[in-house]
């Protein structure tokens, strides 16, 4: 079953506020197939620690504004990987290296990829 309309609009809603703050990529996955936790993982990269930081600010202030609180919030003292887990959808916010070392699209190129209706990668 694929992710669900609230899903999608949540996952949509995180991608424009990490565009919003200039997020270096935003990318979106359907992991409802293979995960029965959530729908949709979010990975959004940023160039900056500070800026890693704005985009979750942003991320969460979008996403309350639709009623969505975050389950679980981790990573945030180190400001490298912040993950927000909505229940719905997963949003991984991360620095540009750890994005490149960990790759996490490549670990789920087995589920489909989500139009969310901004630019995949940010030109420099």
């Amino acid at each position: 079953m694929p992710a669900t309309e609230r899903s999608l609009d949540l996952a949509m809603t995180a991608a424009k506020a990490a565009d919003d703050k200039l997020a270096t990529t935003v990318a979106g996955i359907d992991v409802s197939e293979q995960l029965a936790l959530t729908d949709v993982f979010v990975i959004v990269s940023a160039s900056t620690d500070r800026q890693v930081g704005a985009i979750v600010d942003e991320v969460e202030d979008q996403l309350r504004e639709k009623g969505a609180k975050p389950i679980r919030r981790e990573g945030e003292r180190d400001g490298r990987w912040v993950l927000l887990d909505f229940g719905d959808i997963v949003v991984h916010v991360q620095h540009d290296e750890e994005r490149e070392f960990y790759e996490l699209e490549r670990l789920w190129k087995d589920c489909p990829e989500i139009d969310l209706g901004v630019p995949k990668r940010r030109d420099a």
